[in-house]
């Protein structure tokens, strides 16, 4: 016996689809503009641009689980991703001074130096991927709820 499909479990469906196609779209576009022009990776960038944000204030400084959290990478990876980037010069890892069990990573003068010649490449390359993705009828409206969000 064959269900007829529920139609809103069926929208639904075609919703995730066309939202993963439009992130998938946009993190394409982006890593090769990165790629070609700066020799870093979206998750690269994204964890340059994490960790460039913090603080040395109260609660200003990401323990690895959440900088793992912010750039949606499982803790393994992230680990990896930040010793790869600490190997190039662009991180640095010390102890916290209350929690020795905590690592802290700060960017480098390095690090922030690149950070700063990349990120107008990502924004170009987001706009341009967004530009393209608005000419397809089916991505259309999550770029204009994407762009609503600015």
């Amino acid at each position: 016996m064959t269900r007829t499909p529920d139609p809103a479990l069926l929208g639904l469906a075609q919703g995730w689809c066309a939202l993963s196609a439009l992130h998938g779209r946009i993190e394409s576009h982006i890593e090769r503009a990165l790629q070609t022009q700066h020799g870093l990776s979206v998750r690269e960038f994204s964890v340059l641009d994490v960790l460039s944000r913090q603080h040395n204030g109260e609660g200003g400084h990401l323990r690895m689980n959440e900088v793992a959290d912010a750039v949606v990478l499982s803790q393994s990876a992230t680990t990896r991703l930040v010793n790869r980037l600490e190997d190039r010069g662009l991180l640095t890892r010390y102890l916290c001074l209350t929690d020795r069990r905590g690592i802290y990573t700060d960017v480098t003068d390095a690090g922030l130096t690149l950070l700063a010649a990349a990120r107008p490449t990502n924004d170009q390359a987001l706009r341009e991927a967004l530009a393209s993705a608005a000419q397809r009828e089916e991505l259309a409206p999550l770029v204009a709820a994407v762009e609503s969000l600015a």
